[in-house]
């Protein structure tokens, strides 16, 4: 089963951001997922990570759950 982290900055208020797409995460893969987890952070990260290797930052991309659903299709 995969694990996806989703590193977001609190002082930044990405919590929301966070949520979104763990919500769309879990609605694409659901049960073929082991655990989706909000991992806080600071510094301006917002990050998705699958099974320890990051497939979006948000340093060097846009920000587009559409997209980032896709990347962690592929990297699963």
């Amino acid at each position: 089963m995969t694990n996806i982290e989703i590193e977001y900055c609190v002082p930044c208020g990405f919590l929301g951001r966070a949520e979104e797409i763990q919500h769309a995460l879990l609605e694409q893969f659901g049960d073929r997922l082991e655990r989706v987890a909000l991992v806080t952070g600071d510094h301006g990260v917002l990050t998705v990570a699958v099974d320890g290797d990051v497939v979006w930052d948000k340093s060097e991309d846009d920000y587009d759950v559409d997209e980032i659903t896709r990347r962690v299709r592929e990297g699963r």
